[in-house]
């Protein structure tokens, strides 16, 4: 004799599901490229039918560039934290670079690398990858600025440092599907040493013993991601539908 149990649907919130559907687009995005998010693909990863994504996006477009911007400001706010209350700015700075480089760091240099190609026929996604390059100016300058202050750092322009440190590592970035195994020391050290000499740090003082203190190293993009998605969106999350909600129907026929 057979049983069958009936589970109970368990309806989300309009911001939860929205966050929901972010946060699966931006996982797409990190591990495949932005060219795979589309409704019916968070859809199929959802379980859902691609009505619901529409309901939240019905533009295409629009979920691409929040799925960017959850990838970019999860980097932004992991790397480089607004509040730093466990460490000195030099610490901070040190533990940014240290955070810049292997595999979690070439997908976030790979997204940024797609999402700048694509951002020439999207205005959406144009904007925000605009909104988030001017958002890292910001954040590292205030960084600079705050090690200033404190003697740790020596500039008189601490947005010119800013811009020199972000273009160096844009351009080291670009090379993240390439070989680097015949890298030079010089090479690896490009944006460790800009920083140094544009700050007036000791020559290998960035990446010396001990530099991070204990700050932590560990840096997930898609976590990070998710973590963002609530201030990632340009818009408030979409009002609750006035029309039955297909969220926990089976991925349909719908386009």
């Amino acid at each position: 004799m057979s049983s069958s149990v009936q589970r109970k649907r368990i309806r989300k919130s309009p911001e939860a599901r929205r966050a929901e559907i972010v946060t699966t687009a931006a996982r797409i995005a990190l591990t495949e490229g932005l060219e795979c998010v589309t409704l019916r693909r968070v859809a199929e990863e959802l379980s859902v039918r691609p009505g619901l994504i529409s309901h939240y996006f019905p533009s295409a477009e629009d979920l691409v560039a929040e799925a960017f911007s959850a990838a970019a400001l999860g980097e932004l706010d992991t790397l480089l934290p607004a509040e730093r209350p466990d460490g000195t700015p030099a610490q901070y700075l040190a533990r940014y670079f240290a955070l810049s480089s292997g595999e979690a760091y070439d997908d976030i240099s790979r997204l940024w690398i797609n999402a700048r190609h694509l951002s020439r026929y999207r205005p959406v996604l144009r904007e925000r990858v605009t909104r988030m390059e001017l958002a890292s100016d910001d954040r590292l300058e205030t960084l600079i600025l705050d090690g200033v202050a404190r003697g740790e750092f020596r500039t008189d322009d601490a947005r010119s440092a800013a811009i020199q440190i972000l273009v160096v590592l844009d351009g080291l970035g670009a090379h993240a599907n390439s070989d680097r195994t015949d890298r030079s020391p010089a090479v690896t050290r490009l944006a460790l040493s800009t920083a140094e000499r544009a700050l007036g740090l000791p020559p290998g003082s960035l990446d010396a013993p001990g530099a991070t203190g204990t700050l932590p190293l560990d840096y997930s993009p898609t976590a990070a991601a998710e973590a963002a998605v609530p201030r990632a969106a340009s818009e408030p999350a979409a009002p609750a539908a006035t029309v039955a909600d297909p969220a926990d129907a089976p991925a349909g026929a719908d386009a």
